[in-house]
């Protein structure tokens, strides 16, 4: 399947793929519908295939790393 391919089954422009496939644009929930629709199955895959992507990348960048290490828990309330 090329990125024109895809494209034109999605009805947007190749560069929108492209940004796509080069993780320089993130799916939305219009994305996601789109790409349900195309592929055959649901909404909610394409989603999580995102939200998987931005937590892999929260948790191996060294600058949300290290906010993430300030982070502290809440004290159970009396």
């Amino acid at each position: 399947l090329t990125q024109a391919a895809l494209a034109e089954a999605m009805g947007v422009q190749r560069k929108h793929v492209n940004e796509l496939c080069n993780e320089r644009r993130k799916v939305t929930a219009a994305t996601a519908l789109i790409l349900a629709r195309v592929f055959g199955n649901s909404p909610d895959f394409w989603l999580n295939v995102q939200r998987r992507s931005d937590l892999w990348e929260a948790m191996h960048s060294p600058r949300e790393r290290e906010r993430i290490e300030r982070a502290r828990p809440l004290n159970a309330a009396a």
